[in-house]
């Protein structure tokens, strides 16, 4: 993984839960994860597979990812090509799930960050500096265990790489 991501943000609000991230019509395709990622985020913006790209962030408010636990949720994100998630915090097990995924999920205020921004983010140093207004924001830095684990590309690729936790 990359520590330094650029891309736009596609901006949502407050208490975005699992089943906004992956309606529950489409549980039927938790065991066909590329066309489970094809309805990513569909009940909160129908255009938003359309028109996300490879790199691009979402942003949300408070409590991102809230509801009932589907691993699949952080995984279906990072597969339409979403660098990261921003949120000013985020439900726990949601917050697990995306570090397990290899999907970063950073804690910082998104209130300054408009729809279609254009945002580079170091994982770092903990900044993100948002192009399109010329303004530098930071955010929870990433303990270097988990910075790891996302660098790997997730939980289990870590895990069969080093076979134990390195702290």
């Amino acid at each position: 993984m990359q520590t330094i991501l650029k891309g736009r943000a596609f901006k949502f609000g407050d208490d975005i839960s699992t089943d906004l991230i992956i309606a529950g019509k489409y549980a039927h395709l938790r065991s066909n994860l590329p066309e489970l990622a094809k309805h990513v985020m569909e009940d909160a913006n129908p255009d938003f597979i359309k028109q996300v790209h490879q790199g691009d962030f979402i942003v949300g408010g408070s409590n991102f990812g809230l509801g009932s636990s589907r691993e699949h949720a952080p995984l279906v994100i990072k597969m339409a090509g979403v660098s990261a998630v921003l949120a000013k915090s985020f439900a726990r097990i949601f917050f697990r799930n995306a570090i397990n995924q290899g999907l970063p999920a950073l804690i910082c205020n998104t209130d300054k960050i408009n729809q279609g921004d254009q945002l580079e983010v170091n994982l770092e140093e903990g900044v993100i500096i948002n192009i399109s207004k010329d303004e530098k924001y930071t955010f929870t830095k990433i303990p270097a265990v988990m910075l790891s684990i996302l660098n790997d590309g997730g939980l289990i690729p870590y895990i069969n790489k080093h076979g134990d936790f390195k702290i």
